[in-house]
């Protein structure tokens, strides 16, 4: 632990009942279960000022499941002398940030799940390509503040950083950069050295299970044209159930199983982060254990559909390092599959995912391996500025926003994401786009008189004609199978008899 109080017994009761760390008297267990015996003599200090100071703060707290257990502002923002944030108020060393290492004194599980997840690396975008436009594209350096002489985006600032996270630089006296402070992003690079802000999920100073439940709470970072799965969710099935029956969903209740405490709707916490019940064994299937809430979000996906072609999450959490990658998808998928079953039978589970996978199939095959393929061989024949090229705007957009988008919508049965706001855009862009982009690019390399131009255009026209030449293609240059035609007329032709009269 690396805040603590300096001398208060109380504290010390509360640490060890919490987290077990010390030996604490049966009967005084029993006497205080959870926290601490009586608000301690620091919480009651900070209290008696901030409840008139900042009167919503406290009204927060005070209905808050902390306030039951007397653990208050002093628990959560001690701090001890030589902390990187910590400063002295009114005779105790506190910090205004608290972190995820602080959050574990008490909630250690949940920590480090956490800090396994990919929400807790929300901040390595601050190099990817993402951040080249917030930074560079979009922005300029017209944001100074002390920790940034020479400036900074503030598109960057307010938009990539209040999802992503940054990292928080603390000024003399504590005090924080107003360049990274307000902050929660959920991948936030604390000064204790954690990543991550609970309170991206649990809204301080509440910190409602029924706020972090509910599909609105993940809305603030998923959602818009890239990734919009909270969209996604309200056009489903699901979303349209919430919607009609959120009132019956107990998510208030300490426990929240589905199935158990709930039964009309999933949200996203259902399918991604909540307990299940353990289901017996009949004589069509074998018993089935539950499922403990986890706050490691990837453990029940079994795609990651961030990049260009998709991959596998045990493949992505090795590369950031991550112990999920001893986790097969597998694994993950019927976990999730657990979750599914308790309003879903076997039948109806397994054949979604098979939907599922073959969008997942078709994006591959069709537009992003091709499309990835003919991006890379292009780029010789692009100016070098990054984005300074009408093909590196359209390839981004089929792959980041459509491509995301069709992925997403599959994985949560939303259609009108999938078709319209997916494949469709996709389809469109890479042949009314990508393609002539790309035969603007042949044109003129090969009339180049740099022979590393001409070569690069040759090899690009010969992978285009390769592509286009396809199965997959080969309508766009008129050359579709006779077969595959003679069988879509004999299709339209039935549709007119059905329903042409």
């Amino acid at each position: 632990m690396n805040r603590r109080p300096a001398s208060n017994a109380k504290s010390w009761v509360f640490v060890a009942v919490l987290c077990g760390s010390v030996f604490v008297p049966q009967r005084a267990v029993r006497a205080q279960a959870w926290g601490l015996p009586e608000m301690s003599k620091e919480t009651k200090a900070c209290v008696d000022c901030h409840k008139l100071e900042n009167t919503p703060i406290y009204q927060q707290w005070g209905d808050s499941k902390h306030f039951r257990a007397n653990v208050g502002c002093y628990e959560c923002h001690m701090a001890k002398e030589g902390e990187p944030d910590a400063f002295q108020h009114e005779g105790q060393w506190i910090a205004t940030i608290v972190s995820p290492k602080d959050c574990t004194r008490c909630h250690a599980k949940e920590g480090a799940e956490f800090a396994g997840s990919h929400h807790s690396k929300g901040a390595r975008i601050l190099g990817s390509l993402d951040n080249v436009l917030a930074e560079i594209v979009e922005g300029n350096q017209g944001l100074v503040t002390p920790s940034f002489q020479k400036g900074l985006s503030a598109a960057a600032v307010n938009g990539c950083w209040q999802c992503h996270g940054t990292e928080v630089k603390v000024l003399p006296g504590g005090k924080l950069d107003p360049a990274t402070w307000p902050n929660t992003g959920i991948g936030r690079i604390n000064p204790d050295g954690s990543e991550g802000s609970c309170s991206a999920c649990h809204s301080r100073h509440s910190f409602s299970a029924y706020q972090a439940r509910h599909p609105d709470n993940c809305g603030k970072c998923h959602m818009g044209p890239d990734h919009p799965q909270m969209e996604i969710y309200y056009e489903s099935k699901h979303g349209i159930a919430f919607r009609a029956f959120k009132d019956e969903l107990n998510m208030h209740s300490p426990k929240w199983v589905v199935g158990e405490d709930y039964h009309r709707a999933p949200t996203c916490a259902t399918c991604h982060m909540s307990a299940t019940p353990p289901r017996p064994a009949t004589k069509d299937r074998a018993a089935v254990a539950g499922m403990a809430v986890t706050h490691d979000v990837g453990m029940r996906i079994s795609w990651n559909n961030r990049p260009a072609i998709s991959v596998r999450p045990e493949v992505s959490d090795k590369k950031m390092g991550l112990a999920g990658a001893e986790i097969n998808w597998e694994t993950r998928r019927s976990s999730m599959k657990n979750v599914c079953l308790n309003c879903h039978e076997r039948q109806w589970v397994d054949n979604f995912y098979v939907q599922y996978d073959g969008l997942i199939d078709l994006y591959h095959k069709k537009f992003a391996e091709p499309g990835t393929e003919l991006y890379n061989l292009a780029k010789p024949l692009l100016k070098p500025a990054e984005f300074s090229n009408k093909l590196e705007w359209t390839w981004y957009e089929i792959w980041h926003h459509e491509g995301r988008r069709a992925r997403h919508g599959a994985s949560m049965m939303g259609p009108d994401y999938t078709h319209w706001h997916g494949t469709y855009e996709v389809a469109k862009h890479f042949y009314s786009k990508m393609v002539p982009e790309l035969e603007e690019l042949i044109h003129k390399g090969k009339a180049s008189e740099a022979a590393d131009k001409k070569a690069a255009a040759e090899a690009l026209a010969k992978k285009l004609d390769e592509v286009l030449n396809s199965p997959n293609h080969r309508w766009y240059l008129n050359k579709m199978d006779p077969a595959a035609q003679e069988e879509r007329k004999k299709r339209q032709e039935e549709f007119l008899q059905r329903y042409g009269k």
